[in-house]
């Protein structure tokens, strides 16, 4: 193929690509125990979608790269990064982000134990903290081990499980030693 074939091509799927650039599809997902209907462009991460779509901006922005954690909200009782997600992928899924937790009236336990055992600081970072943190305890107790289980019969909590578990998370802060102590005492029912 000669270079101006191969530039032509490139031109025609370039072409292509903005022919598609405006096409939508329905999208319907429960968030927060709400089903919610949206139309929205396939490319639409599901982080955009709970906060330019829906509003919900307790999910946080961060890097968009999955690196930071900022953005950790919960689908189907699993933590993901819903930077790195499309919307489209999670068509008919449950998602929970830190609004559907509790609220200021109701904290839920995780919440209530962060503010108690100064889980945050800038609180940028603390709602991907938070669902990261609720699912954790999920995982722990549905017996899911992690990389620095020792028997991956009986996985057990402890402060090596949760730090290897929330490693994901950033704190610029770095208020990790109270992130801890806030989990810990959640799964022991302290808080």
């Amino acid at each position: 193929m000669t270079l101006h074939e191969n530039t032509r091509r490139a031109g025609a799927d370039a072409a292509g690509e903005d022919a598609t650039a405006g096409a939508t599809v329905p999208v319907t997902l429960t968030v927060n125990r709400e089903v919610r209907h949206l139309t929205l462009d396939p490319r639409t991460t599901l982080l955009d979608a709970l906060r330019e779509h829906l509003r919900l901006t307790g999910t946080k922005k961060g890097c968009d790269h999955g690196q930071c954690g900022a953005c950790t909200v919960i689908v189907e009782g699993r933590r993901i990064n819903s930077c790195l997600s499309l919307a489209v992928m999670h068509d008919g899924e449950a998602v929970t982000t830190i609004e559907g937790l509790g609220t200021p009236e109701r904290l839920h336990p995780m919440q209530k134990a962060f503010v108690t055992h100064d889980g945050f600081q800038c609180g940028y970072c603390t709602p991907g903290q938070i669902c990261s943190a609720v699912a954790v305890l999920a995982e722990i107790a549905d017996g899911i081990p992690s990389h620095v289980t020792a028997d991956l019969a009986d996985v057990r909590f402890s402060d090596a499980e949760v730090r290897e578990r929330m490693s994901g998370n950033i704190c610029r802060c770095a208020a990790y030693p109270n992130i801890i102590a806030a989990i810990r005492a959640v799964a022991e029912g302290a808080a």
